[in-house]
């Protein structure tokens, strides 16, 4: 029987490259958009190139309300393309980006990105877990910047804190019925993230390059494989933990 993940933020990004990633190692997909539905269906007509089933469902991460109906589409899709009951690995990746200075922060601002990159992945975790099967595996995506600090990033930050926190306690909580509960910090990758900031500017690849220890920026697909391993049997005993994708950036 194939494993399948759910991915959430899975039409871009690190969630793509994830997602074809497992594709890639037999892993059955669903995955999640925002408002990018082409791109959702693209990665998974991708996905089913690679010999695997994948399913694209509209999903906006920061809206709490939505989640038990989503839950119970996933029900119906695990019985209806799969014959299953349960799906196998959460990845809670799915986030946006709103750069302000302390100073200048709005309320609108702070409320979205801690629904998005806390609360949501609280929720949606919980509103899940009932499906996932025993001895599962949750990656909560969170980011560099927990350990060090770029300006105008404080409230997103503070939310991937917040989520490195929950991952242990959803370790301790879940570890009876066999589930790992891990985090994966990105440094500085090149994506779409910011606008597309590391991506489509060589001056910054070179400054980020300069505080790398490895010489070089991320990719989306760097992050990618540390997931799948991550996620996969030779890490049948690693749970609680934080694992930072960043070259040693700021070592």
């Amino acid at each position: 029987m194939n494993e399948i993940a759910i991915i959430t933020g899975g039409n871009r990004g690190i969630g793509r490259a994830t997602a074809l990633e497992l594709a890639r190692a037999g892993v059955d997909v669903i995955l999640t958009y925002h408002t990018h539905r082409e791109e959702a269906e693209a990665v998974a007509a991708s996905i089913a190139g690679l010999g695997r089933r994948a399913l694209a469902l509209q999903l906006d991460v920061g809206e709490i309300g939505t989640f038990g109906a989503f839950a119970r589409a996933i029900s119906a899709a695990l019985r209806e393309t799969w014959q299953r009951e349960t799906f196998d690995v959460l990845i809670n990746n799915g986030g946006l980006q709103i750069a302000q200075p302390f100073g200048k922060v709005t309320e609108d601002a702070f409320d979205r990105l801690i629904d998005v990159h806390f609360k949501g992945v609280f929720f949606l975790t919980q509103e899940l877990a009932p499906l996932l099967a025993d001895r599962g595996s949750i990656v909560n995506v969170s980011t560099g910047l927990t350990r060090f600090v770029s300006s105008g990033r404080a409230i997103y930050g503070a939310a991937k804190g917040a989520v490195e926190v929950l991952t242990r306690y959803l370790a301790q909580e879940l570890g009876p019925r066999g589930i790992r509960v891990n985090t994966i910090a990105p440094g500085a990758i090149a994506t779409d993230f910011s606008g597309g900031l590391l991506r489509d500017n060589e001056q910054f690849q070179k400054h980020i390059a300069g505080l790398t220890p490895l010489g070089r920026h991320g990719t989306a697909e760097d992050v990618a494989v540390a997931i799948a391993a991550l996620v996969g049997p030779g890490s049948r005993f690693i749970t609680a933990q934080r694992i930072e994708v960043s070259g040693g950036i700021h070592a």
